[in-house]
């Protein structure tokens, strides 16, 4: 075989949509996966006999529409349906909040008629700064760097031009507010009754080990507003088949247009020679050799594992050793005898469709996150449970189903020596338990469980610390800080070398976008010989 324009690491979601964008493009490209499936933290595979889920990744709403259109992922088989519900919040006095499309608003008055009248007003508010965000998603952000004048102010224009767009928006103070401020605050501006608060705070603290009440957890709950399902903004849903669905559909248009993937072949080191990379060496020593080398890892895998230490620049090196990247996940999926029977809310019903989540007010989760601080993790933990055997029978044999539990918070390492392997299944029976308590009898509905701590999650999805994000969504992480100053347009400090992952703008989530972003600066070097001039490849981040 010819040398390969193109070699990506990691069949992640992004690694595919990086493929099949090089693919589309006419470039020879290579995936090689560690796993013996594709598809990353976003895949569906059996963890019980007869039943299937989503094993990391488990809800969809972010993932780009562009990206759904430009590589017919819908031809290829994926279909995806919206919760017939967005969220149930069940409270301990037996009343609920459930929301969803024309329902939203009347559900808030049973609490608080002022919070319903302000609802829509911050909807608009959200909607207005969401979408001029949503529009930089899939641009390179302006690639600022300290020390080099010249090449900054052409990029401080683009800058600019941002604020521009959100000045007039009419958001460019709520959105400046939103980078610095908690959602909590924010909230508690807007909204009087808890019950709003929680079920909007929640997407704070998603994948984010903090407070609600932490700085820049608003923005945490903005990125998460960022999605649409079948044109719905806003909306979340169940992609059938699960995750692995959208994975396997992305497969296929990579393949189509003649990218080739092998799993099963990790990757032990990137080759660096006369300061390029040139290709990546396979554990079992096969050398590949490719004109660009695409990294769907998270960057502290990147420059820590698979970059020489001797080639990684001083200032790459000195960027991983302060990145903050541990989101407190422990994730289960269970195997159900039959549905679960909440106590605000019996029986069968929209709500079971829902994003269910077992965190009454914002204090609660705040409660959570200084627990799980002082005791590496919280005995009241916030959780999310989703039932997508309820959108989807082909996940669970007739009559049963099968649950994701997305819980929070853990610590990524626990105190006093403790090992998660020891702690694991105790961590485990609490969240089941949690459950339990506000839904009597779900403990004994659960057949079979799987239990991801943040240790499982890093060393079979190669999550960070077990962070969904690869890292913090924290202002110094964020836009053209990810990862580093002067490397936030996907190419990294070393000639040949590009990030395509969550690592990259604009962060985590099942989004494609860093695929699709990283795939547009390769195809461009490509055309004009590969890579970032050899005199920035020092430039300091």
């Amino acid at each position: 075989m010819s040398e390969l324009d193109a070699l990506v690491i990691g069949a992640g979601h992004n690694g595919l949509v990086c493929a099949a964008y090089l693919g589309l493009a006419g470039l020879r490209v290579r995936v090689l996966e560690r796993r013996a499936i594709v598809g990353g933290a976003c895949v569906t595979e059996e963890f019980h006999p007869g039943f299937r889920n989503s094993t990391a990744a488990y809800t969809v709403s972010l993932l780009q529409p562009k990206v759904i259109r430009d590589l017919k992922l819908q031809a290829h088989g994926l279909r995806i349906v919206e919760r017939r519900a967005q969220n149930f919040l069940p409270l301990p006095d037996g009343r609920y909040l459930l929301t969803g499309d024309g329902r939203t608003e009347g559900e808030i008055a049973k609490f608080n008629t002022r919070d319903a009248a302000r609802y829509l007003a911050y909807q608009a508010e959200m909607s207005r700064i969401a979408s001029v965000l949503r529009g930089l998603v899939l641009k390179a952000p302006p690639n600022l760097l300290l020390g080099n004048f010249s090449r900054t102010l052409g990029e401080l224009g683009k800058l600019a031009a941002v604020g521009t767009r959100l000045w007039r928006a009419e958001s460019f103070k709520s959105a400046f507010n939103l980078f610095s401020t908690s959602a909590g605050e924010m909230l508690d501006r807007w909204f009087e009754s808890d019950p709003i608060k929680a079920v909007l705070g929640f997407d704070a603290v998603v994948g984010n080990l903090a407070s609600p009440y932490g700085a820049g957890s608003a923005y945490v709950l903005l990125h998460h507003t960022f999605g649409e399902v079948n044109g719905k903004q806003g909306v979340w849903g169940h992609a059938i088949g699960g995750m692995g669905a959208i994975t396997q559909a992305m497969a296929k248009a990579a393949r189509e247009h003649g990218a080739r993937i092998d799993v099963a072949s990790p990757v032990r080191e990137v080759i660096v020679e006369g300061g390029r990379a040139t290709g990546v060496l396979l554990e079992d020593g096969t050398a590949v050799k490719a004109r660009a080398v695409i990294a769907n890892v998270n960057p502290l895998h990147l420059f820590r594992d698979l970059v020489p230490q001797q080639a990684v620049p001083a200032a790459a090196a000195a960027r991983m050793k302060k990145w903050k990247a541990g989101s407190g996940t422990f994730r289960m999926n269970l195997a159900l005898s039959r549905l679960p029977d909440f106590s605000a809310l019996p029986g069968a019903g929209d709500h079971l469709t829902a994003g269910i989540i077992l965190a009454p007010s914002l204090s609660y989760m705040d409660a959570a996150y200084r627990d799980c601080v002082s005791n590496g993790f919280s005995r009241k933990p916030i959780i999310e449970m989703v039932i997508p055997s309820t959108l989807d029978d082909s996940l669970a044999p007739p009559g049963a189903h099968v649950a994701s539990l997305f819980c929070q918070h853990v610590a990524p390492h626990l105190p006093d020596g403790v090992s998660w392997e020891d702690r694991r299944e105790s961590i485990a029976d609490l969240m089941i338990d949690t459950v339990d308590a506000w839904a009597p009898g779900f403990k004994a509905s659960v057949i079979a469980r799987q239990s991801l701590s943040p240790l499982d999650l890093e060393r079979i999805f190669g999550l960070p610390n077990g962070d969904i994000f690869h890292g913090a969504l924290t202002l110094d992480q964020l836009f053209s800080a990810r990862p580093m100053l002067g490397f936030a347009d996907y190419r990294m400090p070393i000639p040949g070398l590009y990030l395509c992952g969550a690592g990259a703008h604009p962060g985590g989530g099942v989004t494609g976008a860093p695929g699709h972003n990283a795939a547009q600066a390769v195809i461009v070097d490509l055309r004009r010989a590969v890579g970032r001039p050899s005199h920035l490849a020092g430039d300091s981040g």
